[in-house]
């Protein structure tokens, strides 16, 4: 579900907040280039992931999720 532009800049304040204050964590199915689907234009997404990307660890895990195997439609 895409975000709305106040959702959006609102995620991006609590991102550069916590940046060199803590962890954060974040899960995503989608590949980074996909991302605009989500966060709108490209320009903020380029930022979002920026100050997400900056001293980090990425794990990227492929196989069967989970979260879809418990939570199948009837």
């Amino acid at each position: 579900m895409p975000f709305t532009a106040v959702g959006s800049d609102l995620l991006l304040e609590v991102i550069h907040r916590r940046d060199e204050n803590g962890a954060t964590l974040v899960t995503n199915n989608l590949p980074f280039d996909a991302w605009t689907s989500v966060f709108g234009p490209e320009r903020f997404t380029g930022t979002l992931l920026d100050r997400l990307t900056h001293h980090v660890h990425i794990l990227e895990m492929n196989g069967k999720s989970y979260w879809f195997s418990w939570h199948k439609k009837p």
